[in-house]
């Protein structure tokens, strides 16, 4: 009976009963009020939550089960404070990690640890989260077999130089080799860690950093490009890391003291220097010019060139450089005739520079360009949209330049430490890069650089096992702190000596590669090798292949024949008859005038004075001769002998000509301007004063030559007029020369007169115009025509023909105003000149000679006036004009006599007249007005006769 009221019970209390919540904390429950809350259904859910900051650990939900229990109550709820351990325990490299339960690290929290294949776990493979936040066991790792040692490097895929396209691929091959063999690292397995640099120093510095604050450490860098291996190579003696570097050619980076742990496969750009200086003096060129682009690596190859050419006698004449844009730098080359130009560049820059030489028109046969040689074969035929150029004007203006590079592939068949030969290598790195086009590829030829590098670096890691072990080291403990360790890998990269790809590979003092150099030129659109140079051993290995636009290589510059200029034959000829002519008069003169020396009108004349001025008139002609002389003539040895005696000649003649006529006309403005007792003493003529005059005239000549060719005698000097471009096409220019007569301290003997110290026919102008040789012969022209025309009006018996000397010298000047000027406008047409100064001599002797000689031929001819002073004295007794004379001389006397009576008998008057007016004055007062005047009267009259007494 009591057995279904049992039943109905159960049926009633079907479900789970209410348990108890977790230590601070609580049960949420949904759907119900706390009344309801007694038995709770099937399939019902609670809710644990926790106070405060706790979170729950275990199972947060249970669900109510049909056998009345709750899920999961194998497992606790608790609530706990919020204590995270590290998550670094949650990866584990080369290998998984379980997380149990599933969410944060917090106390309960267990960790399951698997290695990947291949890889074993070194620690515990579990780990527990305890309530302090801390695992309860170390982290574990997993390890292979082999232990890894990480490179770290930067391969520019893009940028100035990609060389990264197939340098890295060189690289992977190379690594893949070492990994491969058994005697070589056999404990380790080496890691390439890259990143594309750009060849941005900028870009260069964040990759370096995550390189070195980013595990697993580096024990090696590998830069490319010179700038970022400046960069990476000063900052990593700071980490302890050896840098090798597989694409860097600037010289700067072989400075120890700035980069103490730097090596490299690619040769310092210093080295095209030396091959570049060889190819100089191959082809005879003694003057270059060079363009860069304005970078480190450009900056210091040149100057390094710029010492190596000035060793060798050759001049760097242009220098042009550049940031950017070219167009000015080429446009100044142009200008500055620049030939063979040497261009530091990289290959987009290149294309801009040859953009610009196409427009300039700065190629050809008559120019030479050296580039570097690792730009891409068809780089110049790449589409660039940075210039506005075809292709086929790039073609154009690139053909024929030679390139010097590095030996980077070694042209021998030689099997070196990779055991493959150089063209194997090439044939599997073209398998590597699935069939692009070398030409294409940036750093295909400095692939086996890269592929080098890294077998140097493996030899060098293997030889430095057995020193590390000796010390209680292994590689593996590389970190950046461990001096010891880069100090082995320094020895040992130091004294590395192996064939490979590039060929043998060994490294100087400052780290840099020692290669050969290959010299090539552009032919048709193609590199051909045309020789090599081992700078070592300084031998030059030429194949006789090098092709030349022109017939043979160009000219370092515009090709200059020196041609001198002579005087006009026919103009010489013809002057030369007339001065000819005219030595031929003033020796008819002065025969003449030595003929007729006793005739008395030729005496009053003074006949020695004409003499010399015929003399010097002759010297002065034969000057001429000389004037016309130049290199034509004579040989280059005695042409200052043909000065000495232009100088001498021309100084002679005028002295004794113009002296003599100076002399003459000084004495009849003395004579005639000074007053009468002076005058007088001087009436009469003594001849040996003139004569004396004109020695002294001479001798002050005669001294001032002899100082100045004994202290600063004349040499030839020769001047340069403007290059002249010959009718033909020829790459030649003419360099007209005139040779001149001219000494150091010309000014100083001539005066600052530009006609006069840089022409040498300028020279025969100054004796007969303005005399400046000596100076104060100027002024005595200008004093003599001063005097010539102070006496035009005087006559005077004792000198007879000074009216004509007068004239010779107005005559003189007149010449010397013309031609002074005209000479010096045309010091250097030397037919114009000539004909200018040797015309005014001829000119002034020939007046002179008519002026002075001519009348008195006349005069003796017409008048037939050749008896001698004695004979005409003893038919006539006496001269008529001796007799004006005496009576003119009578008058003056007593001329003067009856003056000097006048003026006694003047002072007489006045005394007297002085004594009267003084006894006038005194009677006045004494006597009335009548008798006054009686008296004066009286008086008058008694004195009158003593005024004419």
């Amino acid at each position: 009976i009591r057995e279904p009221a049992l039943l109905t019970k159960c049926a009633l209390i079907i479900g789970c009963a209410i348990i108890r919540p977790p230590r601070d904390g609580g049960i949420r429950y949904r759907g119900l009020t706390q009344e309801q809350v007694k038995i709770l259904p099937v399939d019902y859910e609670i809710e644990y939550i926790c106070r405060g900051s706790r979170i729950i650990v275990g199972p947060k939900v249970r669900k109510c089960l049909h056998n009345g229990t709750w899920t999961d109550m194998n497992q606790i709820s608790r609530c706990c404070r919020l204590l995270v351990c590290p998550r670094s325990w949650m990866s584990l490299e080369n290998g998984r990690v379980a997380l149990l339960p599933p969410g944060q690290p917090v106390e309960g929290t267990v960790l399951h640890y698997n290695c990947h294949a291949g890889f074993l776990l070194e620690g515990f493979n579990i780990s527990h989260c305890t309530k302090l936040g801390k695992w309860d066991s170390p982290k574990p790792f997993c390890f292979c077999e082999y232990k890894k040692l990480y490179i770290g490097a930067l391969f520019p895929m893009s940028g100035g130089w990609p060389g990264g396209q197939a340098c890295l691929p060189a690289a992977q091959m190379a690594l893949d080799l070492v990994n491969n063999r058994t005697d070589i690292l056999p404990d380790y397995e080496l890691e390439l860690i890259h990143y594309d640099s750009m060849c941005d120093p900028g870009e260069a510095t964040k990759l370096l950093y995550d390189l070195l604050y980013t595990e697993p450490i580096k024990i090696v860098l590998m830069p490319g490009c010179s700038s970022v291996s400046t960069l990476v190579a000063e900052a990593a003696r700071m980490w302890n890391l050896i840098v090798f570097s597989y694409g860097s050619s600037s010289p700067a980076l072989s400075n120890r003291q700035r980069f103490p742990t730097f090596f490299r496969t690619h040769p310092s750009a210093t080295l095209h220097n030396p091959t570049r200086v060889r190819l100089f003096q191959k082809w005879g060129w003694t003057k270059i010019a060079t363009i860069q682009q304005t970078t480190e690596v450009f900056t210091s190859t040149l100057d390094d060139l710029e010492e190596r050419v000035k060793e060798a006698g050759i001049e760097i004449s242009v220098r042009q450089s550049f940031l950017t844009d070219p167009a000015v730098a080429v446009k100044n080359l142009k200008r500055q005739d620049a030939r063979i130009i040497v261009g530091l560049f990289y290959e987009t820059e290149a294309r801009k520079v040859f953009c610009e030489v196409f427009k300039e028109k700065l190629y050809g046969k008559k120019y030479v360009w050296f580039l570097i040689g690792w730009y891409a074969d068809n780089w110049f035929k790449i589409k660039d949209p940075a210039i506005n150029c075809t292709v086929e004007n790039m073609t154009e203006a690139v053909e024929g330049h030679v390139t010097t590079e590095i030996v980077m592939l070694n042209p021998e068949t030689v099997r070196g430490a990779s055991n493959l030969t150089s063209q194997e290598f090439l044939a599997q790195l073209m398998s590597r890069l699935g069939g692009k086009n070398p030409e294409e590829t940036g750093g295909f030829q400095e692939a086996p650089l890269a592929y080098d590098a890294v077998w140097a670096l493996a030899l060098a890691l293997n030889r430095t096992v057995a020193p590390l072990r000796a010390k209680g080291w292994a590689l593996e403990d590389f970190n950046y702190n461990n001096k010891e360790i880069t100090a082995e890998i320094y020895r040992a990269l130091n004294t590395s000596s192996f064939e490979g790809v590039s060929g043998h590979v060994v490294f100087d003092a400052q780290g840099s590669r020692m290669a050969w150099t290959l010299i090539e030129q552009l032919q048709g659109g193609s590199y051909k090798k045309i020789g090599y140079y081992d700078s070592t051993k300084g031998n030059l290995s030429w194949y006789g292949n090098d092709k030349w636009i022109g017939l043979g290589p160009p000219a370092d510059q515009t090709k200059v024949i020196e041609e001198f200029r002579y005087l006009s034959q026919k103009l010489f000829v013809s002057v030369s008859v007339f001065a000819g002519l005219g030595i031929l008069l003033g020796i008819v003169c002065l025969s003449f005038n030595i003929y007729n020396s006793s005739v008395r009108y030729i005496q009053n004349s003074q006949p020695y004075l004409n003499n010399m001025t015929a003399v010097g008139c002759v010297l002065a002609l034969a000057a001429v001769f000389p004037l016309g002389i130049d290199g034509l003539h004579i040989q280059r040895s005695q042409f200052p002998v043909v000065c000495q005696f232009r100088l001498w000649l021309l100084g002679l003649g005028f002295s004794l000509a113009y002296g003599s006529m100076f002399t003459k006309i000084w004495w009849v403005h003395t004579v005639f301007t000074k007053k009468d007792e002076k005058k007088e003493k001087r009436k009469h003529l003594e001849p040996w004063k003139l004569y004396a005059t004109v020695a002294v005239l001479l001798a002050i000549d005669v001294l001032s030559l002899l100082i100045w060719q004994i202290m600063d005698p004349l040499h030839i000097t020769v001047e340069k007029f403007t290059k002249e471009a010959p009718k033909e096409d020829l790459d030649v220019l003419i360099q007209p020369l005139l040779e001149h007569c001219s000494s150091e301290k010309m000014n100083t003997w001539l005066g600052k007169y530009p006609a006069l110290t840089h022409s040498v026919h300028s020279l025969l102008s100054f004796p007969v115009c303005i005399s400046v040789v000596y100076g104060y012969k100027g002024l005595l022209l200008l004093l003599g025509i001063f005097l010539a025309y102070e006496t035009k009006s005087i006559s005077t018996e004792k000198i007879n023909d000074h009216r004509a000397v007068g004239m010779a010298i107005y005559n003189v000047a007149v010449l010397c105003m013309i031609t002074a000027p005209v000479t010096m406008i045309l010091s250097s047409q030397q037919d114009a000149s000539f004909a200018f100064a040797s015309l005014a001599i001829i000119f002034s002797v020939y007046i002179t000679l008519v002026v002075l000689f001519v009348p008195k031929i006349r005069r003796l001819i017409t008048r037939g006036e050749w008896q001698s002073e004695q004979q005409d004295t003893l038919k006539t007794g006496s001269s008529t004009n001796n007799n004006d004379e005496e009576k003119s001389r009578q008058l003056e006397r007593e001329n003067r006599e009856l003056q000097k009576i006048i003026q006694e008998k003047e002072e007489r008057v006045t005394e007297l007249r002085n004594q009267l007016a003084q006894r006038q004055a005194l009677r006045s007062r004494r006597r009335p007005s009548g008798e006054g005047k009686l008296s004066r009267n009286n008086c008058h009259n008694s004195r009158l006769p003593l005024l004419y007494k």
